[in-house]
């Protein structure tokens, strides 16, 4: 399949998880070439580094470029990394942190952090990708992975939220400012995935029946994969989401739907 024939992306946070999946992805529906962009190259998933595995699986360029989306310096490495290779069409903002959290324990350290990474980090991401698709005339379509949690408040998850809703309405904002352009921006919300993003429990047993918990009240029975947020992706970014901006496609199985 070649939806995103010929096009070239940069993915923040694609060495694992939902990152991994959506530069994957990408390159599986025909990109010229993909910029894995994140903090170290090798998965928490066993197996290849992602640049390598699209080499080595697809037709697509692969390169990745070592990037702390709170370093502006870095994002723009990133950037300039894929209009090395043949230009720039996509950008995706999907490097995040997540973790619970008591509210009243919450310090400016863990706060501000989180924020960095989460809205800070694809507030400049875009900015910079903007500014190149803009220089050069020819449109581009920006993601943010986003979250289930960035459409409704959850009090276990206070910081995150309030990062994820303010990347929501920076999606609106964007799509609004950046539509004259021709540059579509929009967000993905996933809902819960199997992902290593929270970190590796050190109770398997509670994680089982916490997880089995969590199916039972998802529609369709089951954690979302990477690959599910990458197909939503790979939508928006394509021509078929042509006349598609400012809009939240949410990833969840069905969750949300009847919470």
């Amino acid at each position: 399949m070649s939806l995103l024939d010929g096009k070239t992306a940069v993915v923040t946070g694609g060495s694992s998880g939902i990152g991994r999946g959506i530069a994957s992805g990408f390159a599986d529906h025909g990109a010229r070439a993909v910029v894995v962009a994140d903090v170290r190259d090798d998965p928490k998933e066993d197996g290849r580094p992602t640049h390598e595995l699209i080499e080595d699986e697809t037709d697509a360029d692969a390169a990745f470029v070592e990037c702390d989306v709170t370093n502006r310096s870095d994002l723009t490495e990133a950037v300039e990394a894929a209009e090395a290779a043949a230009g720039l069409d996509i950008m995706v903002n999907n490097a995040g942190i997540w973790h619970a959290e008591d509210f009243f324990d919450v310090t400016e350290a863990d706060y501000q952090r989180m924020m960095d990474i989460n809205l800070k980090g694809a507030y400049f991401g875009s900015q910079i990708a903007a500014d190149r698709m803009v220089d050069h005339g020819a449109g581009g379509t920006i993601i943010n992975t986003s979250s289930i949690a960035g459409l409704f408040g959850n009090g276990d998850w206070p910081t995150y939220s309030a990062s994820k809703g303010g990347l929501t309405t920076l999606t609106y904002s964007l799509a609004h400012k950046l539509g004259e352009h021709d540059i579509r921006v929009n967000a993905i919300h996933p809902g819960g995935i199997e992902t290593m993003i929270g970190g590796e429990s050190d109770d398997p047993e509670a994680a089982a029946e916490q997880a089995e918990q969590f199916t039972q009240m998802v529609p369709l029975g089951r954690y979302g994969q990477p690959e599910d947020i990458a197909g939503a992706a790979t939508f928006l970014a394509s021509d078929l989401a042509s006349y598609v901006t400012g809009e939240s496609l949410v990833v969840d199985g069905g969750w949300t739907s009847w919470r």
